[in-house]
């Protein structure tokens, strides 16, 4: 894997290379996904918004997403980062919306999950949701992980060839 200061770099260049933008909402990474995109200089050529989307509370004031509407789903799992990956994206107007939503540690959450658990999602030209588990308790280093695992989706994604 790439270091995170270059995949944020790397995705930041291919944005800017492809005349793409980015809107990113994201929990258990605590906004690090953001800061990777927004350190690379010429930032504001792709960066739309960034949000930590941590409780209800923000995700139906910030993302307008109200479980209600959407029977059966809940937080860190592949639907919601789904959708809240085609929420920003189509809120914000921007060619990409990526998402992140899990569990960092020292403990799993609510639902079940254990630490180390987060699922990723990407809306755009290319929609990817995957899960990952680090099977890991160290909440700084998930943080980090999810972040890397996130950029590395990003930056796959835009190398692939632009069609249509």
């Amino acid at each position: 894997m790439i270091a995170l200061g270059r995949l944020g770099d790397a995705a930041g260049k291919l944005l800017k290379a492809r005349g793409e933008t980015i809107a990113v909402a994201e929990s258990s990474a605590g906004g690090l996904i953001s800061a990777s995109l927004l350190a690379v200089p010429g930032a504001s050529a792709y960066f739309v918004a960034g949000g930590v989307i941590y409780t209800q509370t923000a995700r139906e004031i910030l993302a307008e997403i109200d479980f209600e509407q959407h029977p059966g789903m809940r937080s860190a799992s592949e639907p919601y980062a789904a959708l809240l990956a085609e929420t920003m994206r189509r809120r914000l107007d921007t060619t990409w919306g990526l998402a992140e939503t899990g569990a960092s540690g020292p403990s799993g959450n609510r639902y079940g999950d254990a630490a180390g658990h987060t699922c990723i999602a990407l809306s755009g030209p290319v929609t990817r949701v995957f899960t990952l588990e680090t099977g890991d308790g160290d909440r700084e280093a998930n943080m980090w992980r999810f972040t890397g695992a996130a950029l590395e989706a990003l930056v796959v994604a835009l190398e692939e060839p632009v069609t249509g």
